[in-house]
């Protein structure tokens, strides 16, 4: 069976730190993939935020995402603090993709715990409609 393998960029400009909480463990005692997907939105409003941008203000529309693939590394356990690295890229004419590297420090070692990529698209929330990626934005984002 084929496999997910995200083809993360060589270098990330943004690093936060989102803590695993309680909630975020599932019966399999780690951190759940919902809550990991969760994670990354976090990671991504985060990242926008050094723009003074949301995903509902984005030089004058919105974001929305339109896909979404994760590559589950390793285990992240209630109390580690993982580092979440996001870098965009594959900018086209509607969107880009966003990628993302969660991490946890074991012994002094980064140990990965989730790859990931979202594709975003420019969104019009007024119209309902995909709009064109603002030159503004591209030039912030590149």
């Amino acid at each position: 069976m084929a496999r997910i393998k995200i083809a993360l960029p060589k270098t990330f400009r943004f690093t936060c730190t989102i803590p695993v909480r309680v909630t975020d463990i599932n019966y399999g005692g780690h951190a759940g993939n919902d809550s990991l997907l969760g994670m990354i939105q976090e990671a991504r409003v985060q990242f926008l935020k050094q723009f003074n941008y949301t995903e509902l203000s984005f030089e004058g529309i919105g974001l929305i995402m339109a896909d979404v693939a994760m590559e589950f590394k390793n285990e992240a356990f209630m109390g580690d603090l993982l580092l979440a690295s996001v870098a965009a890229g594959d900018f086209q004419r509607v969107g880009f993709d966003l990628y993302y590297r969660l991490e946890k420090e074991v012994e002094g070692k980064k140990i990965p715990v989730v790859f990931a990529k979202t594709g975003m698209i420019c969104f019009d929330y007024t119209l309902r409609k995909s709009v064109a990626l603002p030159e503004a934005a591209l030039q912030k984002l590149q």
